[in-house]
């Protein structure tokens, strides 16, 4: 994959970004490795001329490789926000963790340990992810297409976010989590995120943007994955998601 197919792919999925669609890509643009889909990654935002506002971290198991993407900023919304479900092509949603870290983590030669990325952890929270594609006939796409647009996000609506506590151990490895819309339960039991404890994940993130050379600035909104699997609302209305011993998020889905 060359520079002339990293702004091709990149330009097509930022025009289906803004235009609230989905394209059709052709397999010659298929991202060679995961370091070309994060190339586009970038480009894909620089296209759509919007910040990284935060970063969605995750991993098929509690030993499997970790994989992220950048979160477009315009597409945070705090707790309480109205989405329009038309803004998405596909929409599903997902109960999360998220992080965010008390200091700024700057580009740097050598390898930032996992205790300074722990140590560095300022606070966390519940969110729901919408998650979404502008790739036309996902899921049945390539896996490095899906990285390349995000890793299929839509957007992240987040709680409260209250100072975190590493003692709280029920909270990272199944607690009990619900999830609903209108008061209809889509999901409620104990949740289980594939990638195990998800402050694994961190360490990760914060060395994959030292080597791509991006700043990871303080407050940025971290999620690590699902604890709930994906639920696909056939309504419109009141979401909420809960996980024990956290703040309650909830929006609107109109």
């Amino acid at each position: 994959m060359n520079a002339s197919s990293f702004t091709d792919l990149a330009d097509l999925l930022s025009a289906a970004y803004n235009g609230n669609s989905t394209t059709s890509l052709p397999t010659t643009l298929e991202p060679a490795n995961m370091d070309s889909a994060y190339e586009v990654q970038q480009r894909f935002l620089t296209k759509c001329k919007v910040a990284t506002g935060g970063w969605k971290i995750g991993a098929k198991s509690d030993t499997g490789p970790i994989q992220g993407a950048p979160l477009p900023l315009p597409r945070i919304y705090a707790g309480g926000a109205s989405i329009a479900r038309g803004d998405y092509p596909v929409l599903g949603i997902e109960l999360e963790l998220i992080f965010s870290f008390n200091r700024d983590f700057l580009p740097q030669p050598e390898p930032i340990s996992e205790r300074q990325v722990l140590e560095s952890v300022g606070t966390f929270g519940a969110a729901i992810e919408i998650v979404s594609s502008r790739i036309a006939g996902w899921p049945e796409t390539p896996k490095l297409m899906q990285l390349a647009d995000l890793q299929n996000h839509g957007a992240l609506v987040i709680g409260e976010m209250v100072e975190y506590r590493g003692d709280f151990s029920y909270i990272f490895i199944n607690p009990m989590v619900d999830l609903r819309i209108n008061g209809v339960p889509l999901f409620n039991g104990i949740g289980r995120n594939p990638a195990g404890d998800p402050r694994r994940l961190l360490c990760w993130l914060v060395n994959h943007c030292r080597e791509k050379g991006l700043a990871l600035p303080a407050g940025s909104i971290i999620t690590t994955g699902s604890y709930t699997g994906m639920e696909f609302p056939a309504d419109a209305g009141t979401v909420t998601g809960k996980i024990t011993g956290l703040p309650a998020v909830t929006f609107e889905l109109t």
